[in-house]
């Protein structure tokens, strides 16, 4: 029988899960995000409206691991290689932000507030900070990770994880009450950097060979438990020495982008990433002081629009300076002008030296969760009302938008390589087709080669029924750029109910991830040409044609059969007994050019 504690944890879990459910879809269907949603769900439920949440700060450690597991998963995603090419960016732009915000931040404390010098700079780096969950989070989602854009703001995000130490030893310099205890601050960098250097050495050497071993033990829930364990030791060993455990995390994920059990590793914590993440927004919420709000609303309101207007302004110079375009300059501006998460982390530590009072603290952790909600509402407009494209690009006059095409049957998202060949024999049949891309580089060729292309973000309702979405019969998307989000299509589907949808997806785990959304045809992008690749190779072997057919149309079939297991359990591994393996028992029709037995007569090559 459940005690009296037991029965009070599941009341809280039924408030955060009810909470999350009613709030979060109407956040959506608002076109707000996610991500407000769970802002505003905390809010709610938290002790400073509703109070069904009375002691939020219980579930703010386990909240945290959301920002873990993002980290994580975006260090899948980043070989150490292409890690390496963003140095510049990270070490160059992401200093220079903190700097310039920070001392910005400084100066205007110092001439507008009674703050100490001291006091003023440490509020000034803590603000210079961004949400390294709402960004990262946002970019993932609507898959401009790897667009300039994206790639800029998270070199930043990076290297304001990394600079959580240092801000740490500045507040602790600063501190009125110095701890005697504490290690010097040379010392915490020297073993903050041997604890990377540790991970770094233990990702390569000891991490996929971990992983080899329990992928050949078969054991589902063994490698489930590896993985969450990756993640809690190296965050562990990185909040030892006070580093972000973020920061932790993501270098392992990044130790493991190279290894081919990466996406069995992702598909196995996906479901607590999204989870966690949430939660994490949920605590933020309901950490949101309305006391403060009420008690000089004109001023926090006054702080939220100094603090993004300083941050949007040096942000988008700092861009310009670094080689990007004005439109996207003014995107990674307007992206990272918010407060982060680790600012809380640094109040307190300012209220434990005596540099601030708990006011104080309170009114800027209001500052921070205010201009989060601000710059989610403030990108809603901006995607709603501003035709900016997702590689932030901008627009140019002479692009022409979808308003003024001929009507047509099918209208293709995407004129890139695989869209050419998919539009070319549509032609071929004599189909009409309406292409839109949001590249204007690419309309560009395209118009030098004769074709027409629109210019125009296919996701979004209003320009498919600018582009006669009422009148076609089927939507193509051909767009690359990396694993999308399903919930992409979920606006576009619900104002075109009457359209079939073929989309294009990364990999396996993104066609896994589309056919859970009820995306009935999918394409991987990589798929075909690889059969093709392998139907010459055993042409080139000798092999006979029927046979090719044969191998080919098996292979198809047991593929297929895989994936339908793999979408049904959410399991990568789900469904290798379809796999053809050395040792097989299937053999073609004709013995005499079975797979694996080459042909006397086989050319030498």
């Amino acid at each position: 029988m459940a005690g009296p504690a037991n029965t009070e944890v599941l009341r809280e879990a039924v408030v955060y899960l009810a909470a999350a459910a009613i709030v979060v879809p109407l956040a959506t269907r608002l076109k707000l995000g996610s991500v407000l949603g769970y802002l505003a769900a905390g809010a709610l439920i938290g002790p400073m409206a509703l109070g069904l949440i009375e002691r939020p700060e219980t579930i703010s450690g386990l909240a945290e691991f959301g920002v873990v597991l993002l980290l994580f998963v975006i260090g899948l995603e980043l070989k150490p290689s292409r890690l390496w090419a963003m140095k510049r960016n990270i070490f160059g732009l992401g200093t220079l932000q903190l700097l310039v915000c920070g001392l910005a931040l400084w100066g205007a404390f110092v001439l507008t507030t009674s703050f100490t010098w001291q006091a003023a700079l440490v509020l000034g780096l803590s603000l210079a900070l961004s949400s390294t969950a709402l960004v990262v989070g946002l970019l993932k989602e609507r898959g401009e990770l790897n667009t300039p854009v994206g790639e800029r703001a998270f070199a930043i995000l990076l290297l304001q994880d990394l600079a959580i130490v240092p801000l740490l030893i500045i507040i602790a310099a600063f501190s009125r009450v110095p701890n005697p205890d504490a290690p010097e601050g040379l010392t915490l960098v020297l073993s903050s950097l041997g604890a990377i250097i540790g991970l770094v050495l233990a990702g390569r050497y000891v991490l996929n060979p971990l992983f080899r071993l329990i992928a050949h033990v078969g054991n589902r829930e063994v490698f489930v438990i590896a993985a969450l364990l990756t993640v809690m030791g190296a965050s562990f060993l990185m909040a030892s020495f006070g580093l972000s455990m973020a920061l932790g995390a993501f270098i392992a994920g990044v130790m493991l982008a190279d290894s081919p059990y990466r996406h069995e590793v992702e598909a196995d914590i996906e479901p607590f990433r999204g989870l966690l993440l949430g939660l994490f927004f949920i605590s933020v919420g309901m950490g949101l002081d309305f006391s403060v709000l009420l008690t000089d609303p004109l001023r926090v309101l006054k702080l939220v629009a100094i603090l993004m207007a300083t941050k949007f302004v040096l942000i988008a110079a700092l861009g310009r300076l670094f080689g990007a375009s004005p439109a996207q300059a003014w995107r990674m501006g307007l992206l990272l002008a918010q407060g982060g998460e680790f600012a809380f982390v640094l109040f307190k530590a300012a209220v434990a030296g005596l540099l601030i009072t708990e006011t104080a603290a309170s009114l800027f952790g209001a500052v921070v969760t205010l201009s989060m909600v601000a710059t989610l509402l403030l990108l809603a407009l901006v995607r709603r009302f501003v035709p900016v494209d997702r590689d932030g690009d901008g627009v140019r006059d002479d692009l022409e938008g979808p308003a003024g095409a001929p009507p047509g049957t099918v209208i293709v998202i995407g004129y890139g390589r695989f869209g050419q060949i998919v539009t070319q024999m549509l032609h071929a049949r004599g189909v009409e087709v309406v292409l839109i891309d949001r590249k204007p580089d690419q309309i560009d060729l395209s118009r030098q080669f004769g074709w027409r292309v629109y210019y125009g973000d296919g996701f979004r309702p209003e320009v498919l029924r600018a582009a006669g979405a009422e009148g076609a019969r089927l939507v193509i998307v051909t767009t690359g750029g990396g694993a999308w989000d399903p919930a992409l299509l979920e606006p576009v589907k619900l104002a075109f109910p009457h359209l079939k949808f073929i989309v294009r997806v990364h990999d396996r785990l993104h066609a896994m991830r589309m056919i859970a959304a009820e995306q009935e045809h999918v394409v991987r992008e990589l798929f075909w040409s690889a059969v093709e690749m392998g139907r010459m190779a055993l042409r080139e072997l000798g092999t006979a044609e029927d046979t090719i057919a044969q191998i080919v149309k098996e292979y198809v079939r047991r593929d297929s059969e895989r994936l339908a297991l793999q979408v049904a359990s959410g399991d990568l591994m789900a469904g290798q007994d379809r796999m053809f393996r050395p040792g097989h028992d299937w053999r073609p029709e004709d013995p005499q050019t079975a797979l694996g037995e080459i042909p006397a007569s086989a050319p030498a090559k």
